[in-house]
């Protein structure tokens, strides 16, 4: 075998491995989907018992001016419906902030209050909840959001 016959085998196997590296690096997050009946019922409850002590019982947010920071210098938990925020992240950001808690997801010098429930829920009740939400988003909002998926 010749130097060239090696060097393009080599250069084959790095590719193949660099895409295996890939591929199992990369979760597929299974769809949240706010069309899914079942799913939406689901996570109904797991919103109120997890969720509506802070962002509220009709996901209103924690008050009002929940763009003002609190005195420990976290923000107050915003709102789930069309006027806060959420909705303007993809599913795997939601996913992984519920998951992992906000100060895993966010810059060091910023500080978020938001609890990760990875141990509270498992990735399909965390899914179930995110349904729950976005299916209470006007359709446009949800139309929108989708396209960041």
């Amino acid at each position: 075998m010749n130097n060239k016959s090696l060097l393009y085998i080599a250069i084959s196997l790095a590719a193949i491995a660099a895409v295996g590296v890939y591929v199992q690096n990369s979760q597929v997050l299974p769809l949240i989907d706010a069309k899914n009946v079942e799913m939406v019922q689901q996570g109904k409850p797991l919103y109120y018992i997890h969720c509506a002590s802070c962002h509220g019982k009709n996901r209103e947010g924690e008050v009002k001016e929940w763009r003002v920071r609190k005195n420990d210098g976290t923000f107050p938990a915003p709102p789930h419906d069309e006027t806060g925020h959420t909705w303007h992240h993809n599913d795997k950001y939601l996913f992984d902030y519920t998951r992992l808690g906000g100060q895993k997801m966010v810059p060091d010098d910023y500080k978020s209050a938001m609890p990760g429930f990875g141990d509270k829920m498992t990735n399909s009740e965390i899914r179930a909840v995110l349904a729950f939400i976005k299916s209470r988003w006007p359709e446009a909002i949800q139309t929108r959001q989708q396209e960041m998926n």
